[in-house]
């Protein structure tokens, strides 16, 4: 592991504690790649009766018609019928024809938008078919908008850019082919999150920071956090006797997979989701102590650490609220909902029913193992730190009053960490 000065943020250790630290990755590497190799999962077989085929097709024309009194009785508010032409499938190029779709989220139709069809069969008779219109294609424009993405990422961040990008990508290949999978193979999904969090971790951070000190203490500052998540969540869940089953969605996997374990599904959603805010708080952290060894040699460990506590409590306070408003915006729906039905109702009891709870449990639990991030990762940058910082660079000017180099400090003095910091940017006195 590089352990270079080149201005980065590198941690300036020396080759002992680096060789240490290697071998300690070493085994954790080896171990998650153990694990995962175990939990593999086969690519899971689609469920039975998932209702049909999907194919592409173009709309060609619409035509809307009142619906009978007896379909609007039964809350029906769009008739008529829809013309669609084929674009794959053994009917590729003939026109078929779909109800009008309607319902919550249904498509709204026009002639020329393209849409996805799905065929289903009747069992009593397999010659029998009904093609219906399920949504809209979206294929062009989140291709557009993620070659938009693409472009500015790699255009601010340049190879920095192009790291995060294959980072990213890297990620969600984890994702959908061991977290998702492996869940619905029947694995504990706490497990399979946890392991697959710190597959995407070593992955992520290897690949978009580089292989050196920093981005090794990062990650195990960052396992430290997942582990207090995991162990807390699972603690929280049970004390609050969460089922995980607030909605339709964990209803349909039920069903589904009557085995799955929802709670744990819980328990995933929540490390997964706060993987990549912890990994920006470790990284900033151990970045933000080896600069400072950098810039004041003569800061002891205790220093580094005070110091790098202080910045990490400017960030925690911005991310906590970042977090804690994504977690929000997802579950709008839910929280508006909730909204509606504490009209005349005590709003304690509100807040202790299953739906709000459980985005109270996932708030804290998450901000808690992002708080638990700032410590470990910061205690650990100022351990593998040289004592007494790094030495002096050679041909630096001394300064005034110190010809010949900077003088090691007395014992007795006490340091300020704010002399790390370049004159023009140290804190005023009334700070």
């Amino acid at each position: 592991m590089a352990g270079g000065h080149d201005g980065d943020g590198t941690l300036p250790t020396s080759p002992r504690l680096r060789r240490v630290l290697t071998w300690v990755m070493i085994p954790l590497v080896a171990a998650t790649l153990g694990a995962a190799g175990l939990l593999w999962p086969e690519r899971p077989d689609p469920p039975e009766g998932t209702g049909g085929t999907f194919y592409d097709g173009t709309v060609t024309e619409v035509r809307d018609q009142l619906c009978p009194p007896e379909q609007q009785a039964a809350g029906f508010r769009r008739c008529g019928e829809v013309t669609v032409e084929v674009e794959q499938g053994p009917d590729r190029g003939r026109e078929v024809t779909a109800p009008v779709p309607d319902g919550p989220g249904a498509p709204s139709l026009r002639a020329g938008d393209r849409v996805v069809l799905v065929v289903v069969t009747d069992p009593a008779d397999p010659t029998a078919q009904q093609y219906n219109v399920t949504d809209h294609q979206r294929g062009v424009p989140l291709f557009l908008l993620g070659l938009l993405f693409a472009v500015v990422i790699v255009a601010f961040g340049l190879r920095r850019g192009l790291a995060s990008l294959a980072g990213l990508a890297a990620c969600f290949t984890l994702l959908l082919t061991f977290v998702l999978p492996g869940i619905i193979s029947g694995h504990p999904p706490l497990l399979v999150a946890v392991v697959g969090a710190a597959l995407v971790m070593f992955v992520i951070m290897y690949l978009v920071h580089g292989v050196s000190v920093r981005t090794s203490v990062a990650v195990l500052g960052t396992l430290g956090a997942l582990v207090v998540t995991g162990a807390l969540g699972y603690l929280a869940t049970v004390a609050t006797h969460l089922t995980g089953v607030v909605g339709d969605d964990e209803l349909s996997l039920f069903t589904t997979i009557p085995d799955l374990d929802l709670r744990g599904v819980l328990l995933a959603g929540i490390i997964i989701g706060s993987l990549g805010v912890l990994d920006d708080v470790s990284i900033s952290q151990a970045a933000t102590v080896g600069e400072l060894a950098r810039a004041n040699p003569r800061l002891s460990r205790w220093q580094l650490y005070r110091a790098g506590t202080r910045v990490g409590r400017a960030h925690v306070a911005s991310v906590v609220n970042t977090l804690v408003l994504a977690y929000a915006g997802a579950s709008l729906p839910l929280l508006l909902l909730i909204v509606l039905n504490t009209t005349g109702r005590d709003a304690g009891a509100v807040l202790i029913a299953q739906p709000i709870a459980q985005e109270i449990v996932r708030s804290v639990v998450a901000t808690i193992g992002l708080v638990a991030a700032v410590p470990f990762t910061t205690a650990l940058a100022a351990f593998v730190c040289r004592p007494g910082g790094a030495a002096a660079p050679t041909g630096t000017s001394a300064p005034a009053g110190a010809p010949g180099g900077v003088p090691a400090p007395a014992r007795h003095r006490r340091v300020d960490p704010g002399e790390a910091l370049a004159p023009e940017h140290r804190r005023p006195a009334a700070w």
